[in-house]
Parts: C-alpha cells; sequence; structure tokens
C-alpha cells in the first residue's frame, strides 16, 4: 500500500511539474505575449518583458563624420527625436542641410534605422544604419549610416556608402 501511495506521489508530482505554465508568473508590458516562459514583444518594444522602447537608443544628439561621392568630408552635429508613432523618429540636421524640417526615419529589428525614400528641399533621400555599442561611446554609441542624397534639379548623387560598389563610397559615421 505505501509502495502504491509513494508511487502515485510521484507521478502526481512528475505530471503537476511536467505540465505547469511557464508563463504564469511572466507579464509582459506594452501588449508583449507570453509564450513558453518568454515575451514576444510587439514592434516597437524589446527587452525581456516588453518594458523598453526601442527606438530611445537612437535618440538624442550625435556627431556626424562623413565624406560623400560628391562632397567634402564634413563634421556636424544632429539630434535625433521621436517620431509620431512608437517606431519612427525625426532626424534634424540631416546631412548638414535639412535645418528647418527633420527627415523622417523608422527603427526595424532594434538595431536598425531606416530613411525611408522622401521628397525634401529639392532633394531625394534615402538610406539605412545600424547602431552598435564601441568603447569610446558606451551602449548604442555609434551608427554606421548608409545613405544617398540626389539633387531633383541637377540629378547629382551624393552617395555615403549607399551604393559603395559602384562609387566606392564610405558611410556615414554617427558618434553619441
Amino acid at each position: 500500500m505505501s509502495a502504491a501511495i509513494t508511487v502515485s506521489a510521484f507521478t502526481a508530482v512528475v505530471y503537476v511539474s511536467c505540465n505547469s505554465d511557464k508563463c504564469k508568473t511572466i507579464i509582459c508590458a506594452n501588449g508583449g505575449v507570453c509564450n513558453s516562459g518568454s515575451c514576444t514583444c510587439p514592434s516597437g518594444y524589446e527587452g525581456s518583458n516588453c518594458e523598453t522602447v526601442t527606438r530611445k537608443k537612437f535618440t538624442g544628439n550625435w556627431m556626424v563624420f562623413e565624406k560623400g561621392s560628391n562632397s567634402l568630408a564634413a563634421q556636424y552635429p544632429i539630434t535625433i527625436t521621436e517620431g509620431e508613432s512608437i517606431t519612427f523618429v525625426n532626424i534634424n540636421n540631416f546631412y548638414n542641410f535639412f535645418f528647418t524640417k527633420p527627415i523622417r526615419a523608422y527603427v526595424q529589428g532594434g538595431d536598425k534605422l531606416i530613411i525611408p525614400p522622401q521628397y525634401l528641399q529639392g532633394k531625394y533621400i534615402y538610406g539605412e544604419g545600424h547602431i552598435y555599442s564601441n568603447v569610446t561611446y558606451g551602449q548604442y554609441g555609434g551608427i554606421t549610416m548608409r545613405y544617398l542624397v540626389q539633387d531633383t534639379l541637377t540629378l547629382v548623387k551624393d552617395d555615403y556608402g549607399y551604393e559603395a560598389p559602384v562609387d566606392f563610397s564610405d558611410p556615414s559615421a554617427w558618434n553619441k
């Protein structure tokens, strides 16, 4: 009888431990959903519990170092601010040219900044970049940005690593 009770108790413990809800103690923020003990975050959020707004690592003041395929080497400041939705940002003083109206961009996949094609002040702009950590500036201290600016009147392109295999241009380096 005691053997039967021991086997029954052992079976019950194994059954309960194998079938426990792994999401029972997990709370996912910002509309995240728990799957097998881990949060799946909606676009614009990251972290173990979806508690971090992804675009926050891109916002702030940056110093740009670049030389375009048709421009001289330059160093200038830009500011990235929050955009109209959780994944969008605005880039102020982009290309050291767009002072009055910012360039719109969005964050994709946590570490990628996309500048969708847009016309602004006689220029056609598009590109993409990746944020990374570095020793000098710490966590999320740099962005390697590849973009292209084309004058809509003259059609002259100024490339910053976007078409590097064609024109051997270098990407733009942004540091916080």
